[in-house]
């Protein structure tokens, strides 16, 4: 009996062993497939920034662009001051008669006189004027001081500015060298509404030697 028990787990130890042996390898699960990167996606459209509106600056202040104002003298002859209107021995230091047609919607004129040949040596200063007819020797003492060049000829050149509203102050020095004097008469173009304030403007030249 002990010896069929014996054969009887000998048998079953041997189809353990043998069954254990058959068994094939299972093939390693594949590794699941990875997700395909997702589609690049197109960056937005760039869109138009939007206009922005840049404020102009005002244009540059030149007279040379007025109406013109048409200016005469019976002081001046053939392009040459009278000896009356100079402050030599030979003057009475008066200021030139000088006329010009009234310019429409203005208020008034500032009138100037400068020597062109000694960086605007300012010999006549008037602002306020409301006048289009100025008799000889209308300007006060403290705004006309007639033509005295130390020698030989000058160019005196006469410039009358009609405005829009009155000005009573800008910064050209009365009987002194202004030597940036267009830069400082500008001031009469800025009024109360900014610029425009120069409505006309006009010249009128002549010489004076002092022999």
């Amino acid at each position: 009996m002990k010896h069929l028990n014996r054969l009887f787990a000998a048998a079953a130890a041997l189809m353990i062993l043998t069954g254990c042996g058959s068994q094939t390898a299972q093939p390693s699960p594949e590794p699941a497939e990875t997700a395909a990167p997702a589609a690049e996606t197109e960056a937005p459209a760039e869109t138009e920034a939007p206009e922005v509106s840049v404020a102009e600056e005002p244009a540059e202040f030149d007279p040379a662009s007025l109406p013109v104002i048409a200016l005469s003298s019976e002081n001046l002859h053939d392009g040459v001051w009278d000896d009356a209107v100079s402050n030599t021995d030979k003057g009475t230091n008066s200021s030139p008669q000088l006329s010009w047609e009234p310019v429409g919607d203005a208020a008034c004129y500032a009138v100037y006189m400068v020597d062109t040949t000694a960086t605007f040596w300012l010999h006549w200063k008037s602002l306020g004027v409301t006048e289009t007819e100025l008799p000889a020797g209308w300007a006060s003492a403290d705004e006309y001081v007639g033509p005295y060049p130390p020698s030989g000829t000058h160019e005196y050149e006469i410039r009358v500015f009609a405005l829009k509203e009155q000005i009573t102050e800008e910064k050209s020095v009365f009987d002194r060298s202004n030597y940036n004097f267009d830069d400082l008469v500008k001031a009469l173009d800025e009024g109360s509404g900014g610029s425009g304030n120069v409505l006309a403007y006009g010249t009128l030249k002549g010489t004076f030697t002092r022999s």
